[in-house]
């Protein structure tokens, strides 16, 4: 007997009437109106069962101090930095593991079960490196939490700056990050993304770096980025974040670069909601708009990624884990408003990020764990549209949580008294 049978789905990629069998915590089997005895049987109705959503880029260390100890008048990334800055000096293990853990059962409720997280080593202390491994493994039963050492202030810039990043990766951290474009100049940040990529490569690590995430066209850190893969054979274990100064470059200079990453084959994890909110703020008019190239790097063949980024932290007031709203952002802001683009929104926020974070066993098919949310929603776009109402949530087989359908009554005489925003 199956442990559970949902029946009746829509999928992402546009099949109907698809039935998914699961046993011990697995997907045992894909296909259209299967019929066999389980202890638990669902019926979809028609609407869309995702892979869970996955969040490429965020910092579970800063999330929910918002106004702590200030709220950041002008907008801009670097009192935004400068805001943590003065922060850093009263965190505690404790209340970041506090914050960090509401933040989850957020995602949890969302369909958000993976998020890779990077976590600040400029302070010696490493307190945000102790209380997120310990985060790591209380949501290990429902959520993969990946870890970033992300040398915030710049990591030859702060003393001691490399030997703190290497005291994170020791205690478990998994990934080495980086922020080139605020080391003191171009040059240490060319020689940190060396550095750094030299360690990740001798440690078999993975590599995520802010990279660029500037206004200025100069910044062309990601070329040195993708220099280093190549050098290093890190091909496809390389991610640039933010990337933003793509968006000031000339067309000519960009098509260079693009073909470097191709070769080197970095990904690319893009932060809609923040990238628009934080960049272009010295501008007067026309604003720039702040985002990467996201639908040019995608047509090169370039696996692209969505991330919420920030959430009520000294960068972003708003943001409550819905990945389907990060989505909405990244096709407003990116021009990606046909039927093909919108259903590429959708996948960088679930089977894109998932291959970044080299996530074993992620998807809807035969052999991938039993990991899925069912979406008040029949197709991608429309969960999009909708920022879709998580009906179910399953880990492992297991539901893990569950929203009612939302509907909307009607009070107006001659009317019906419920409606629905459903195609």
């Amino acid at each position: 007997m199956l442990d559970l049978l949902l029946h009746n789905a829509c999928l992402p990629d546009g099949r109907q009437n698809m039935s998914v069998a699961v046993q011990d915590g697995r997907i045992v089997e894909v296909a259209p109106g299967l019929q066999a005895p389980a202890t638990e049987t669902v019926d979809a109705g028609g609407l869309l069962l995702s892979p869970p959503f996955v969040d490429v880029h965020f910092h579970m260390d800063a999330t929910l101090t918002y106004g702590m100890p200030r709220v950041n008048a002008s907008g801009t990334l670097l009192e935004g930095i400068a805001l943590w800055g003065e922060l850093k000096p009263s965190l505690t293990v404790d209340a970041i593991i506090e914050r960090a853990l509401s933040y989850c059962d957020w995602a949890v409720a969302r369909g958000l079960l993976a998020i890779r997280s990077h976590v600040d080593t400029s302070d010696p202390r490493l307190l945000a490196v102790e209380a997120l491994l310990e985060v790591k493994k209380r949501v290990a039963p429902y959520i993969d939490l990946q870890l970033v050492a992300f040398p915030q202030d710049g990591v030859i810039r702060t003393q001691g700056g490399l030997d703190s990043l290497k005291r994170a990766l020791d205690m478990g951290v998994d990934v080495v990050g980086g922020i080139p474009h605020f080391e003191r100049t171009m040059a240490d940040g060319a020689t940190s993304v060396k550095l750094l990529c030299e360690i990740a490569a001798e440690r078999g690590k993975m590599v995520d770096m802010h990279c660029d995430e500037s206004d200025d066209p100069l910044s062309r850190h990601i070329e040195s980025l993708a220099c280093q893969t190549q050098r290093l054979g890190l091909h496809g274990r390389v991610t640039g974040s933010h990337l933003t100064s793509m968006h000031s470059m000339d067309n000519y200079y960009v098509s260079k670069l693009m073909g470097l990453m191709v070769e080197a084959q970095v990904h690319v994890a893009s932060n809609p909601c923040v990238n628009i909110t934080l960049q272009g703020r010295f501008d007067t008019y026309p604003k720039r708009r702040g985002l990467t190239r996201v639908p040019e790097l995608m047509a090169a063949g370039l696996t692209v990624a969505f991330g919420q980024d920030d959430m009520m932290d000294p960068w972003y007031a708003l943001g409550s884990a819905d990945m389907l709203e990060v989505a909405s952002m990244g096709l407003h802001v990116a021009h990606m408003t046909s039927q093909s683009a919108m259903r590429q929104c959708f996948d960088a926020i679930t089977t894109n990020p998932a291959k970044i974070l080299d996530l074993p066993g992620y998807g809807l098919e035969k052999g991938c764990y039993a990991d899925f949310v069912l979406l008040q929603a029949r197709d991608p776009v429309e969960a999009i549209r909708l920022r879709a109402t998580r009906l179910q949530v399953y880990r492992r087989g297991k539901r893990i949580a569950h929203t009612p359908a939302a509907t909307a009554s009607l009070d107006m005489p001659g009317r019906p008294l419920t409606t629905s925003f459903m195609k």
